[in-house]
């Protein structure tokens, strides 16, 4: 009934918006649940939306946002109409036109549930990502056209291998003068050492960008309305035909390399269907063994839908995504594991990791991913580090800063609870017996450090308080109490991480704070010079 109440709430907007989509559709994307009520598996997605500084990752994320009906109207990063982007919700992102925090949102897309996470770019804020990447099943890479790859794209690349997370490229600001997706992907072999090649090239560059041709379909494809909301198809234009087959012949010898099926028949010389070819790039995609590179402009409304595409047809879904949880075992000193099952019921007994929290209006709000078995509202689940019995009070899913409370959640669901006290990492189970963990986040040491005091003595309860609420929040922010200096010493992974938390002090505990020089952690290595 809620996503009912949404749909028509949202077509209503969209009525009133000029050059959206219709009722219809926006009936149909609501339309969230098949005849059992529960979507099923193969029509879920979760994915992350990760990559360097300015890429343009929370203007795709609007794009594809209001590609799919979730918003009425897009909205700039720099928010120069006074609004900014749906997913930068703090203050301070929409003043500075970054992302601080990870935001999570759901929308629905050819009648597929995709869960989006919107990552920050900045090496300060490189937890978000950490966790974000390891409870989602897939991820975007955005590359920037004219920057290619960079020194933050090598540390999100490492962060996806770690997690063994599946991805596909899109190489943004295509518009943007000095563009060259070709370098783009060059780096990408070289720097990254990945095998990845074009499903899609673009027609024209930088102010000349017109359109976009695919290389699976051999076809053109121009986005065209006030917004690009409408493809038109057509035609692979005559002076780039020549370009097209020699990147689609590319293309196929790249997954040939990759996947087995396909090699097979390209050493029988065969010709792949498009299906084909489509099968053998998921395969690949799902082993890590090939990366799709897809191509657009997000500010330029060019190259969003098929992206979208792209996310549903290479991506995947809950069930392809082997999930481990640890068992440990009083008496031995090994852990085992045990596989998780994804099948979207309660046959199974419910298991959940709680990734992120966040101190929200209503008290302390914890994100959790469920990788088994089901989660009502008003059920009891227990804690398995601390043992503690806690009861799920209220259930919500989250669209930014915005929430939409749920009866339930199931095996492959993001959602939110309040009310409850745990840390960052902890595992919720539904049996007190089950000695269950998931495997845990990678934390990275923190690089620099400073003092930090209040500037005024009689603030000492808000700074306190402020403090121990970002230290729960974050676990690469550290504090300790310098006995000889008499100092409260804060450490974080940069300037910019530890400058955002004393500016939120100040906003949202109204505690001004007065910082210290910072000082870097560094190695020393000791040579024995001979003489």
């Amino acid at each position: 009934m809620h996503f009912f109440k949404a749909g028509l709430l949202l077509s209503q907007r969209h009525l009133k918006s000029p050059g959206t989509i219709t009722l219809k559709q926006v009936l149909v994307n609501s339309c969230r649940t098949c005849s059992t009520g529960i979507i099923p598996n193969e029509r879920i997605r979760n994915i992350g939306i990760s990559a360097h500084i300015d890429s343009g990752k929370t203007t795709l994320t609007e794009r594809i946002l209001y590609y799919t009906g979730r918003i009425a109207e897009m909205h700039e990063v720099k928010g120069k109409d006074g609004v900014g982007a749906v997913m930068d919700s703090m203050e301070l992102e929409r003043q500075r036109g970054i992302t601080i925090q990870s935001a999570a949102t759901y929308t629905m897309w050819k009648q597929h549930n995709i869960n989006i996470i919107d990552t920050p770019g900045h090496v300060d804020f490189t937890i978000e990502v950490e966790r974000s990447l390891r409870v989602l099943d897939g991820a975007v890479l955005v590359l920037c056209a004219v920057g290619g790859v960079q020194c933050q794209t090598m540390t999100v690349n490492r962060q996806m291998k770690r997690y063994s997370v599946p991805f596909l490229t899109f190489i943004n600001k295509l518009d943007r003068l000095g563009a060259n997706p070709n370098r783009a992907l060059q780096q990408m072999r070289t720097k990254l050492n990945h095998n990845a090649a074009f499903v899609q090239i673009p027609i024209g560059l930088e102010g000349n960008l017109q359109g976009i041709i695919d290389l699976l379909e051999e076809r053109s494809m121009y986005f065209e309305g006030p917004f690009g909301q409408s493809i038109r198809y057509d035609e692979i234009p005559a002076d780039m035909r020549a370009e097209a087959s020699d990147r689609r012949q590319e293309l196929v010898e790249c997954v040939a390399n990759a996947d087995e099926v396909l090699g097979e028949m390209f050493l029988e010389e065969r010709v792949p269907t498009v299906d084909d070819l489509k099968a053998a790039i998921r395969r690949a995609t799902l082993q890590r063994s090939f990366t799709p590179v897809m191509v657009g402009s997000a500010l330029k409304n060019k190259g969003v839908q098929p992206l979208l595409d792209g996310v549903l047809e290479y991506l995947p879904d809950p069930t392809e995504v082997k999930n481990y949880a640890i068992i440990n075992e009083e008496d031995s000193s090994e852990a085992s594991k045990i596989l998780m099952d994804p099948t979207r019921d309660d046959s199974h007994p419910f298991v959940g990791l709680a990734f992120k929290l966040e101190a929200g209006r209503f008290g302390q709000l914890t994100y959790i991913r469920v990788y088994q078995g089901c989660l009502k509202k008003s059920e009891y689940i227990y804690n398995t580090r601390t043992g503690k019995r806690v009861r799920v009070q209220r259930l919500v899913r989250l669209h930014s800063d915005q929430m939409e409370d749920v009866e339930a959640v199931y095996a492959g669901d993001i959602c939110a609870l309040f009310g409850i006290d745990c840390a960052s990492g902890d595992t919720f189970t539904a049996r007190t017996s089950a000695n269950l963990s998931m495997e845990s986040i990678h934390v990275p040491d923190p690089v620099i450090s400073m003092s930090m005091r209040p500037s005024n003595k009689n603030d000492l309860e808000k700074f306190s308080k402020g403090i121990n609420r970002f230290t729960r929040e974050d676990p690469t922010f550290r504090v300790i109490f310098d006995t000889e200096s008499k100092e409260t010493i804060i450490s974080g992974m940069g300037e910019l991480h530890l400058e955002i938390y004393s500016q939120r002090l100040e906003r949202e505990y109204n505690c001004p704070c007065v910082m210290g020089k910072p000082k870097v952690a560094f190695r020393e290595t000791v040579t024995n010079s001979v003489p």
